[in-house]
């Protein structure tokens, strides 16, 4: 049946119950029903009292009767609290909901201790200032992060119905992510998959490794692009997406790589940090559906390692 939704307001949504809505949760029917906003931002709603049933505020679990008139008054936006910042960062490809950035080397994604007014996030406010609001703030919607020192490809959601499709699309592993890395030592065989558990190490709390007790399920694929004197070029696919995974799963297999000095890489072929980039995204547009491949070629400062060595 189809519900009777009228606006109140010009952001207000206005729903009375049928039958067939009868004994549902309130999270799980506003889940169901207002399929612009994310499930964090209708439970922020709900906590807050912006979402009445009968003129009333109510809770996540109140059972659903016949006829319950339920409002959802969504407030003003606020202003994010990170500083809007120009930062050096290029978008290969935007719409009205998504962006697709090719971040440099030395870019954090987003704001942290010690990086709070120079990342990918004080920069996408600086060039978008009309962005989405999730969980109540004018912020980017950032789905999946890079390292400072990795390079390549991040979509980025313009609106809450895109973070949530895109981030289903990641946690379901549809979305195609490949990487390209230079590690050490030759790797003889030409293909591999790399399944090993990863958690906080337990020694160095900023670190991850493969931890078996506590790490979550991580799967890596590999191929081999080409080979170089104690040197080797991968082509990687990530199937899942744990923190530092591609580095923690090639230093564990006896393959660093190349800069990587946290994760026991050598620098002395590189010293600006891991040689690793995004190369190539490929995901299902969320108005459209159709699905979409995007590609950044190495950026020069790996492409100038890669020529010392073929010489």
């Amino acid at each position: 049946m189809i519900l009777n939704l009228k606006k109140r307001m010009e952001n207000n949504r206005h729903f009375v119950v049928a039958n067939d809505q009868v004994g549902l949760r309130l999270d799980k029917f506003l889940a169901s029903v207002v399929t612009d906003l994310s499930r964090s931002r209708l439970e922020f709603l709900i906590e807050r009292g912006h979402i009445l049933v009968n003129d009333k505020a109510s809770k996540p679990a109140y059972k659903l009767r016949l006829n319950d008139e339920i409002d959802v008054v969504i407030p003003p936006l606020e202003d994010d609290p990170h500083e809007s910042r120009e930062v050096p960062f290029s978008v290969i490809y935007e719409d009205e909901d998504i962006i697709i950035v090719n971040k440099p080397v030395g870019v954090v994604t987003h704001p942290a201790p010690g990086h709070t007014a120079d990342t990918l996030v004080n920069g996408l406010l600086y060039r978008y200032p009309n962005l989405s609001g999730i969980n109540g703030v004018k912020r980017p919607g950032i789905v999946h992060r890079l390292d400072k020192d990795t390079s390549g490809l991040l979509v980025v959601a313009r609106n809450d119905a895109a973070h949530q499709y895109l981030a289903k699309q990641l946690s379901n592993h549809s979305m195609y992510r490949e990487y390209v890395a230079l590690v050490e030592g030759p790797i003889s065989e030409q293909e591999g998959r790399i399944e090993a558990p990863i958690g906080r190490d337990l020694r160095f709390r900023t670190k991850m490794s493969v931890n078996v007790h506590e790490g979550r399920l991580a799967i890596t694929h590999f191929n081999v692009m080409t080979r170089y004197n104690g040197y080797t070029l991968l082509s990687l696919r990530l199937e899942t997406g744990r923190t530092h995974q591609i580095r923690v799963h090639l230093a564990y297999i006896g393959h660093p790589i190349v800069g990587d000095v946290t994760y026991g890489g050598k620098a002395d072929l590189y010293n600006n940090g891991q040689l690793l980039h995004a190369l190539k995204l490929t995901l299902r547009h969320p108005k459209t559906k159709a699905l979409l491949t995007f590609e950044a070629p190495l950026p020069n400062h790996f492409k100038d390692v890669l020529k010392k060595l073929e010489s």
